[in-house]
């Protein structure tokens, strides 16, 4: 009899006691037997750690010594886990029993597929997609991210609309299911990102590195985090608009990001020029540290290029088909186009085969 690939479960925790007890006894749960469960604490300042090795034993620990960001948190993991695959799991979510067996067959039929997301659907309401990972990660041109399921603040409900098995251009870190071995020609997580867009970071360069990456809809999940993200908040304004424009600079060929990072800039402004008038100085000041930031590492920024363009396989041209080729802010802001289904030229027939 032919055994399993292996799985390691990794969940990332940081002072969330009050999830961890659903979380890991839902995934422990979970009916694929050759599976490892591993808590990745991030420094908690509470007993989380103690109360997982009093009350699963089972469970092993991995502390990092600093919180120093989803990204460093994750690359130390990474160096302990031996299995086959891996799964980053956040800490409040709960899964359902047989989430792994179909993301591990369709990861099986094919070598190339480097990265996969189950559904994510809030935990309040079983109808409605969460917030972080919906049905699967998308972006358009200029660098601006949205899901099959979510534009922007707008949360689709879950009619089965986008249960098809697809290639997707990013997998939400809140479940991410990756093929260890891939991770060799990308690299790991990119800890200059520190928090948030750093798994859109790593699927954009394992799409250079050649791979494939999709979402199994037949695998779901529950997750808390999008009732609780604050989303108007500066630090989370200055991650993303920072990281956004950085990722864009050292993943681009040179044409590509001459072309799109410029409009990325002129749509920010823009928004500078809205939060200004509308007395939202939080979101001005979290776009304008961001650009800051940006400006002042252009030597960090360039070193970061030539590491990224090293591992590529493949050009811009085989990855661009993966990408939205209108710009989502206009479709959403000034077409009031809010739902995935809606955006203009949207390719509906995804499938499998892609």
């Amino acid at each position: 009899m032919q055994m399993l690939p292996s799985v390691d479960i990794v969940i990332l925790n940081y002072n969330g006691k009050k999830f961890l007890d659903e979380c890991i006894q839902t995934v422990q749960l979970s009916t694929y037997t050759n599976k490892h469960i591993y808590l990745l604490d991030n420094a908690s300042t509470h007993d989380d750690v103690a109360y997982i090795m009093a009350n699963y034993p089972a469970v092993k620990v991995i502390q990092n010594p600093n919180n120093n960001g989803y990204c460093a948190a994750y690359n130390l993991a990474l160096q302990f886990c031996t299995s086959d695959y891996i799964i980053c799991l956040n800490n409040d979510v709960a899964v359902a029993p047989d989430w792994i067996e179909s993301m591990v067959e369709l990861a099986e039929s094919d070598e190339m597929i480097a990265a996969i997301q189950p559904k994510l659907i809030s935990y309040f309401d079983e109808t409605e997609f969460e917030y972080a990972g919906a049905s699967g990660g998308k972006m358009d041109v200029y660098g601006f991210p949205f899901l099959r399921g979510r534009i922007f603040d707008s949360i689709e409900k879950d009619n089965q609309q986008y249960n098809n098995i697809t290639q997707i251009f990013w997998a939400s870190g809140a479940a991410l299911f990756m093929r260890k071995s891939a991770l060799i020609h990308s690299g790991f997580f990119d800890e200059t990102i520190v928090h948030h867009m750093d798994e859109i970071d790593l699927c954009w360069r394992l799409r250079m590195a050649g791979y494939k990456l999709f979402v199994q809809p037949k695998s779901f999940i529950k997750h808390i985090g999008g009732a609780t993200i604050q989303t108007k908040s500066f630090k989370k304004i200055y991650w993303n608009h920072r990281n956004s424009i950085y990722i864009m600079l050292k993943n681009y060929n040179s044409k590509h990001a001459w072309k799109f990072v410029p409009i990325h800039v002129i749509l920010d402004y823009v928004a500078v020029a809205y939060a200004i008038i509308s007395l939202n100085f939080v979101m001005a000041g979290g776009i304008l540290s961001a650009h800051f930031w940006l400006l002042s590492n252009i030597f960090l920024i360039k070193s970061k290029r030539r590491e990224t363009q090293a591992i590529r396989k493949v050009g811009d041209e085989k990855i661009l088909p993966f990408l939205y080729r209108k710009s989502v802010v206009i479709e959403y802001f000034f077409k009031r186009n809010k739902t995935y289904s809606t955006l203009t030229n949207i390719d509906l027939h995804e499938n499998i085969n892609h």
